[in-house]
């Protein structure tokens, strides 16, 4: 495996992946890798010839009072784990090599679906999310990229900017990754406490929660949420962000679920901001 640290060693090397004729799947992450991370790579690995991870903790898309400079980052153990999961290449450049003028003078904004959710309590996020994607489209150009989906709206919004902006690059999904007891993998989960830890078990537990009354015939958004609520502050640490039933492409509200759905949280327990989500594919 290799590990490249600048815009030109990359930009070389996938020209040189190109000329020969090889396909190049791309994980972007911020690092400090679990399972989930690693089944980013499974399905890249499969379904092309070379695989590139890019490590790059974006200033751009934290806000002041965020977690930037605490961000978990252990490049060694990222490095092994990587290799060990079939990575060619881990592109970990410098904040200035991304922004050589920071903040940009050019920025990536999609409208319409970055208003809501986590969008509406982290302004600005989406942009600093669309922005470093789009530059590491440009400079790794791969053939698909791959996201996970417990960060939904991310999905939804990479998706947009590459049809807006015709991108020639394929966007593939891949399916939560969680613990055995339910918690969604997140690298922020090294954040918490063992207490914490238990109590975070409340997110996923008031999700299944709404399936299993959702499967039971209740269609009514306000009645699903108040149980999703009533769970979650059984913890004492539990400070709800937002509890939200939206269309499952649209994010337009709803107050029934008559068609696709996400059921998408954002939960403080302690310190730690914890997102997790379902989908719902409605009548």
């Amino acid at each position: 495996m290799e590990l490249i640290k600048t815009i030109d060693q990359m930009r070389s090397w996938t020209e040189s992946q190109r000329q020969a004729g090889k396909t190049i799947g791309f994980v972007p992450t911020m690092g400090y890798l679990h399972e989930a991370h690693l089944s980013l790579v499974e399905k890249a690995r499969a379904q092309n010839d070379t695989v590139v991870m890019s490590i790059f903790v974006n200033p751009m898309q934290f806000g002041p009072q965020e977690d930037f400079a605490t961000y978990p980052r252990d490049l060694d153990r990222d490095c092994r784990l990587a290799e060990g999961a079939g990575v060619d290449v881990i592109f970990h450049p410098e904040p200035g090599e991304i922004y050589p003028q920071y903040p940009p003078l050019t920025a990536v904004e999609v409208k319409g679906i970055t208003e809501c959710l986590c969008g509406k309590s982290r302004p600005g996020h989406f942009t600093g999310v669309a922005t470093v994607v789009l530059k590491l489209f440009n400079i790794v150009q791969p053939h698909r990229a791959y996201f996970g989906q417990k960060d939904y709206q991310q999905l939804l919004v990479i998706r947009q900017m590459v049809a807006d902006l015709n991108l020639p690059v394929i966007i593939e999904p891949v399916p939560i990754k969680r613990e055995e007891d339910g918690l969604a993998m997140s690298s922020r989960n090294a954040y918490l406490s063992p207490a914490e830890r238990q109590e975070a078990l409340a997110l996923s537990q008031a999700l299944q929660m709404c399936k299993n009354m959702y499967s039971n015939g209740e269609l009514r958004v306000s009645l699903l949420i108040e149980a999703m609520k009533a769970r979650i502050l059984q913890e004492p640490s539990a400070v709800i962000d937002y509890i939200e039933i939206r269309h499952a492409t649209t994010l337009a509200p709803l107050t029934e679920i008559t068609g696709p759905a996400v059921v998408a949280l954002a939960v403080r327990i302690g310190k730690t901001r914890l997102i997790d989500n379902l989908l719902l594919e409605g009548n």
